[in-house]
């Protein structure tokens, strides 16, 4: 998965898909993004002391047990066949498991998207790091899975999706056999009701060198 997604739907759009008490100030200043950057806060569906509610996230990762933020290596994505092993990623993914709402993501110069045009749960990770002062930054990531038929002729990985109707299984707290019964949600999707749109173009923006 390349490091850009969508999410250009108006909050109107957006708030039946959404479970849970909104940021302070997210009605007055979302926007729709067509294009969403690493190091830009993302909107994420989150579980947090058995109460669902709806946060804001800086993507790229920062485990809760680093101790300088600015020198950190921040992860844009976890691969899910490892993530229950790196130290990275295995506490937040035992305990800080999110949805990332999207409705297309950037390949390798190409729109990927539903066919009917529907917001989709990419798979994410949260943590938050507290700082000496008390002073908290909330960071995420996003999964990734191998590649499908659509997606293999374009990039060897792929997010993975979480799908509709199973949004809140991934978000309970879980441990030991509960938590291996989410890795299956974890595996290549089925490609059928997604197209990959036109021909390669370059964004506006240049890209990012990415760690996969």
């Amino acid at each position: 998965m390349c490091g850009q997604f969508s999410l250009a739907a108006p909050l109107e759009s957006l708030r039946p898909h959404l479970q849970g008490p909104l940021p302070p100030g997210l009605e007055a200043h979302y926007a729709p993004r067509a294009q969403v950057r690493p190091g830009e806060p993302l909107l994420i569906q989150r579980q947090e002391h058995g109460r669902l509610e709806v946060a804001l996230a800086l993507w790229g990762l920062l485990p809760e047990w680093v101790k300088d933020p600015a020198s950190a290596h921040r992860c844009l994505h976890a691969r899910a066949e490892t993530v229950a092993l790196k130290p990275s990623f295995r506490g937040a993914w035992r305990h800080r498991r999110c949805l990332i709402p999207a409705d297309a993501f950037w390949e390798k110069g190409r729109w990927i998207r539903r066919r009917d045009r529907e917001l989709f749960w990419l798979a994410g990770l949260w943590d938050r790091w507290i700082g000496p002062d008390g002073g908290e930054l909330e960071t995420c990531c996003v999964l990734t899975t191998a590649p499908n038929a659509l997606l293999a002729p374009i990039h060897r990985r792929m997010p993975a999706l979480i799908p509709a109707g199973l949004e809140a299984a991934w978000l309970e707290q879980a441990d030991g056999h509960l938590l291996r019964a989410l890795e299956p949600l974890l595996l290549p999707w089925d490609p059928a009701d997604w197209q990959v749109d036109g021909q390669p173009v370059a964004l506006d923006q240049p890209q990012l060198k990415l760690d996969f």
